[in-house]
């Protein structure tokens, strides 16, 4: 089975917009580089040093209109530029203390008000990925149009805020890759699990209004609520939107 890597995207603070790439260099045992590096702290979180779990963070599943974020990032000066359609646009240096108040007062705009406020951004080299381990996420348009048919919508790939969409696959083929390996570009990665979704996928990312349960409609049609899959990466090399996959 093979294909072609059809998107590349990363999301510098977490849950607070995302990036699209046209090239990465992957390392092993790490993410795709600055994704997920900074995250937004909830009022009453208690952080661990480290990893952390989503629950202590500002996220789309209890505050939909932070899924319409998109963002580009400096990295020379580790600067991100937010968009938001309604709430405009801020420039932020996440560790630089002079930066913090306008940036909260921002994305406090953007919580749900039955949600805790943001007090703050935390930083880790590492990667605040969804699982306890440094991830890359890798989906199928394949399988996204499986779903938008099933569902009859046109879902957009930014629901899922994945890092590579696989073109070339069969539906939901992904699931039986778990323990193989995928080469893409000049990096292989190692598949490790199946991806268990929230509620931020009901979202519509151009709005960041609710439209569609994506969730009752994997539970409907398969009985669960997994989309994608997480790998990491075993062989570092550079990888580039065009480029061929192929399972190994």
């Amino acid at each position: 089975m093979t294909g072609r890597l059809a998107h590349i995207t990363r999301h510098p603070i977490k849950a607070h917009g995302r990036e699209s790439l046209t090239s990465v260099a992957l390392s092993v045992g790490q993410c795709l580089p600055y994704d997920r590096r900074w995250a937004v702290v909830q009022q009453g979180s208690t952080l661990d040093d480290g990893w952390n779990s989503c629950l202590k963070f500002s996220r789309g599943a209890k505050s939909p209109q932070l899924m319409a974020v998109t963002a580009v990032l400096d990295e020379a000066v580790e600067r991100v530029v937010l968009n938001h359609p309604t709430q405009g646009q801020i420039a932020v240096r996440p560790d630089d203390p002079a930066d913090m108040d306008g940036f909260l007062a921002w994305a406090a705009s953007l919580v749900a008000v039955d949600r805790l406020p943001p007090t703050g951004l935390v930083r880790h080299d590492g990667g605040l990925t969804d699982s306890d381990f440094p991830s890359i996420s890798i989906l199928s348009l394949a399988s996204l149009a499986d779903l938008s048919a099933r569902m009859g919508i046109d879902l957009s790939i930014h629901r899922f805020r994945a890092n590579f969409w696989i073109d070339g696959a069969e539906p939901w083929a992904e699931f039986d890759w778990i323990g193989r390996k995928l080469a893409i570009g000049g990096a292989v990665l190692e598949v490790v699990e199946r991806i268990g979704r929230c509620k931020a996928t009901s979202v519509d990312p151009e709005t960041g209004e609710v439209r569609g349960d994506t969730l009752a409609a994997l539970t409907r049609e398969f009985g669960h609520t997994d989309f994608g899959v997480f790998g990491q990466v075993i062989q570092s090399g550079p990888v580039a939107v065009g480029d061929k996959w192929s399972l190994i």
